[in-house]
């Protein structure tokens, strides 16, 4: 089992000391399958010195053609909905200028579960295998699992 760094911090407050992991998702817009094989990794290199940049701790990076996971480590200082504006933002600019595909957006929200420390490993293994996953199981479903899994209902 490989040890997964926790996000060593001080977050403002002299001896604030936390582990907090996080699974994100967010999909295209209107999940239209932009993220193509050609340039998907790079996208995901991206996003993970995105999330190196902020300060955050980039477990995993996985997804398909029509959305991206993350597994990160946050610091007790983050906030979330900030992380994300700045990482949807900035990965969107680089999709447009680098991979020239003009037309690439994000929706609007993300999907965001609490990932005990047990669990990262579990979590990190399912990302990788996100290509194998969606052979079987499509978008819709896999986020309607983990949405019942969180204690969420599914809309």
């Amino acid at each position: 089992m490989r040890r997964v760094p926790a996000p060593a911090i001080v977050g403002g407050m002299a001896n604030t000391y936390g582990s907090a992991h996080f699974h994100l998702i967010f999909a295209t817009k209107n999940r239209t399958p932009w993220i193509v094989p050609a340039w998907r990794h790079r996208l995901h290199a991206w996003l993970a010195g995105a999330i190196t940049r902020s300060g955050a701790v980039p477990v995993e990076v996985g997804g398909v053609g029509d959305h991206v996971h993350l597994l990160v480590g946050l610091r007790p200082s983050h906030r979330l909905a900030d992380l994300m504006l700045d990482w949807k933002r900035g990965s969107s600019r680089w999709v447009h200028d680098d991979c020239g595909v003009r037309g690439f957006a994000w929706q609007d929200g993300y999907s965001y579960f609490a990932v005990s420390h047990a669990d990262v490993d579990a979590v990190r293994a399912y990302l990788k295998h996100q290509e194998e996953h969606h052979r079987r199981v499509s978008f819709a479903d896999e986020m309607a699992a983990l949405w019942r899994a969180n204690g969420l209902e599914w809309k």
